[in-house]
């Protein structure tokens, strides 16, 4: 191994790591002002003294976005699936809000997104379990997988 590459290597790691430090107090900063404007919404219907459909899906996309860092803190990796849930879950949020000043073009055009946003999730799940990534099928088989 040559001086350059040995230098190469270290330069990655510190680059690798420094990306990652950045991510993680990026993730950190969306769970924070997401817990933030959670109670916020809590606050307001409590306030309110009512809870209406609207502020239901607008606590279940704040929690589908909790749940996107948790998965990516606990595995590493985002599924594609979670944006496309929180996708769906807003669409039909505008849908119930908004209902009464939309056009029938516009309400199909939305109710059209979410049936392709659906149908996406059930490709991709589709393909998940029947063509699974060499990793994924290494470790039900329980062999290890290492990278070259």
């Amino acid at each position: 191994m040559d001086i350059r590459s040995h230098t190469f290597d270290r330069l990655r790691k510190v680059f690798s790591g420094s990306l990652d430090v950045v991510e993680y107090a990026g993730l950190m900063v969306i769970a924070i002002a997401t817990t933030i404007a959670m109670y916020q919404e809590s606050m307001v219907m409590i306030e309110a003294k009512r809870v209406a459909l609207a502020d239901l899906l607008l606590m279940f996309l704040y929690l589908e976005v909790l749940a996107m860092i948790g998965q990516y803190f606990k595995s590493g990796q985002l599924p594609v699936r979670f944006p496309m849930y929180i996708a769906m879950v807003a669409l039909a949020r505008y849908l119930i809000l908004d209902l009464k000043e939309m056009s029938e073009w516009r309400m199909l055009a939305v109710a059209a997104a979410i049936f392709l946003l659906t149908v996406g999730v059930l490709v991709i799940r589709y393909g998940h379990v029947r063509f699974p990534y060499r990793e994924d099928a290494d470790a039900e088989s329980g062999k290890a997988y290492v990278r070259e």
